[in-house]
């Protein structure tokens, strides 16, 4: 979550990894038409009053394709790459790395991606998971996909079972450092360095709160 050492999350296209094929690449092209147009209605009229069909007519593709790629509105706004982007990054990490160390270096080389590559877009992003009540309630149930991902990877860097209570409470701690750093930053008008936000948090689950006074 701070700048700390590189991380080959840094390299969009790993050394290594085949390119996508013709319809994966058409794939993202109609995922991001959909994302795209459903930001610009949203900045035009808010979240609350836009409709699928609106959706779709601006993209160029039917209100089926819609759900084919997005099964309820709320996934348009919160869907992204950074589960992949953090597996990747937790595996890439050097094997004899202490834990903390590589949960500070993968969760910063995400963010600082997630926000430099579309800074309005996060900043919308995480306004309406603050702010709008349904995308709230869906954002609160895709994170046991991401809590289930950590867990598997935590699992596979220290030994531990995936399934075992620690690994668990790990993986559904950094879940919510995540959430609530995000929605901070939304609630205080996104002034503060996200990142910065996020290493503050990771030192509260390593240390504990700080003296009072002090914080």
């Amino acid at each position: 979550m701070t700048a700390a050492p590189p991380s080959p999350l840094s390299a969009p296209s790993p050394a290594g990894r085949p390119r996508p094929g013709l319809r994966e690449r058409k794939k993202a092209r109609t995922r991001e038409a959909i994302r795209a147009a459903a930001y610009g209605l949203i900045r035009e009229q808010g979240y609350d009053t836009i409709t699928v069909e609106q959706i779709a007519d601006r993209a160029e593709v039917s209100p089926s394709t819609v759900f084919r790629y997005f099964p309820v509105k709320e996934d348009i706004v919160l869907t992204d790459a950074y589960d992949p982007l953090l597996l990747e990054g937790f595996r890439a990490r050097p094997a004899d790395e202490p834990w903390p160390v590589s949960v500070r270096c993968v969760m910063r080389e995400v963010i600082v991606r997630g926000v430099e590559a579309d800074p309005e877009a996060a900043r919308l992003r995480t306004r309406l998971m603050s702010e709008v009540p349904a995308v709230r309630s869906r954002m609160l149930e895709s994170t046991s996909v991401t809590g289930r991902l950590l867990a598997r990877a935590i699992a596979a860097r220290t030994g531990l079972d995936p399934e075992g209570v620690e690994v668990r409470v790990l993986s559904a701690s950094l879940v919510a450092c995540l959430v609530e750093v995000s929605r901070y930053w939304a609630e205080h008008g996104h002034e503060e360095n996200l990142a910065d936000l996020a290493e503050r948090a990771l030192d509260v689950l390593e240390h504990g709160l700080p003296a009072s006074g002090k914080a």
